[in-house]
């Protein structure tokens, strides 16, 4: 009896033993069929995702938009003129201040006039730049610094760049020296101070992992302060631009003579004193042409790139 029921204990175990492998090897046997499926769906994703769109949808989308609000201003623009809102040596229509364009144009001096401004601007903003930053990243790092001097740069981002511009001149004179002058005063401030939102806006995690790491000093600057803090940076850089640009025209437009070149702010200036609104209204047309070409091709594509490296911006 005892052998039975060893036999018959026995018996049961090898069935109960296959049906537990087979339950076991169930699951064993679907993995690579789901996991096969799971990777399939995510290529799908990413061959949706880098897919460009066709040329005639993306110049619908980027291109037509500011054509139409172009076309609408150019229309009240006219509308004005027509219904005489402003006597028309005051509101010249776009058709005027296409022909004073045409004029300068073929003068061969409209190029020079943009040059002039723009080779100052640019050579403002990168010294903005070189001084900027390394202020910035003091500021931020150094509290001592940063209870001294924080509030002042602060103060400075706020106060109009055109009143530096009479100090300026006692001190250079009217040469170069005034405008960058007031360019720098402009444009350094901003630059530190979207330096120093970006840096406290580094998660702290991020500093004790470069720590621990061995990344001190400038190595910790270089690869980790400053990528992290890229987004805030980027947005100091452009609103310093913005700050140098307008405070180079604000110098332009005071500081006139001679043998310092003819940029755009000595053209409006220059219109301004023939009274010629045509003139005027060209002059400022150009200085707008010459800031959102610099925001398109220099900072729209750096801002785009930096969002599409930490995945805030994926391709259509």
């Amino acid at each position: 009896m005892a052998s039975t029921d060893t036999e018959q204990r026995t018996g049961a175990d090898p069935a109960a033993s296959d049906n537990t492998a087979t339950d076991n090897s169930a699951p064993d046997a679907t993995a690579p069929d789901q996991l096969a499926g799971l990777e399939a769906g995510l290529d799908a994703l990413e061959t949706r995702a880098s897919q460009r769109a066709p040329l005639g949808r993306t110049l619908l989308s980027k291109a037509v938009p500011p054509i139409i609000a172009v076309a609408i201003v150019l229309v009240l623009w006219q509308l004005a003129y027509h219904f005489k809102l402003k006597e028309h040596y005051l509101l010249p229509s776009p058709v005027d201040v296409g022909r004073s364009l045409q004029e300068k144009w073929l003068e061969g001096t409209l190029l020079s006039y943009v040059w002039t401004s723009l080779s100052r601007g640019g050579l403002g903003f990168l010294i903005s730049v070189a001084i900027g930053t390394p202020l910035g990243l003091i500021v931020a790092r150094v509290k001592p610094v940063r209870a001294a001097i924080g509030p002042i740069l602060s103060g400075l981002q706020s106060l109009p760049s055109v009143a530096w511009v009479p100090a300026a001149i006692i001190w250079f004179g009217l040469t170069d020296a005034t405008i960058y002058a007031v360019v720098l005063l402009g444009a350094v401030p901003s630059i530190a101070n979207g330096l120093v939102s970006g840096v406290d806006q580094i998660p702290p995690l991020y500093l004790r992992a470069g720590r621990v790491i061995g990344a001190n000093g400038l190595h910790a600057v270089r690869h980790i302060l400053l990528p992290a803090a890229l987004p805030g940076y980027i947005a100091g850089l452009k609103q310093g631009w913005a700050f140098s640009w307008r405070s180079l025209m604000a110098a332009e437009l005071i500081v006139n003579a001679g043998d310092l070149g003819v940029g755009l702010g000595q053209l409006l200036e220059q219109g301004r004193e023939l009274q010629d609104m045509s003139w005027v209204l060209s002059a400022i047309l150009l200085i707008l042409i010459v800031g959102i070409g610099i925001e398109l091709l220099v900072f729209a594509p750096i801002e785009r790139r930096v969002l599409r490296s930490r995945g805030l911006l994926v391709k259509s």
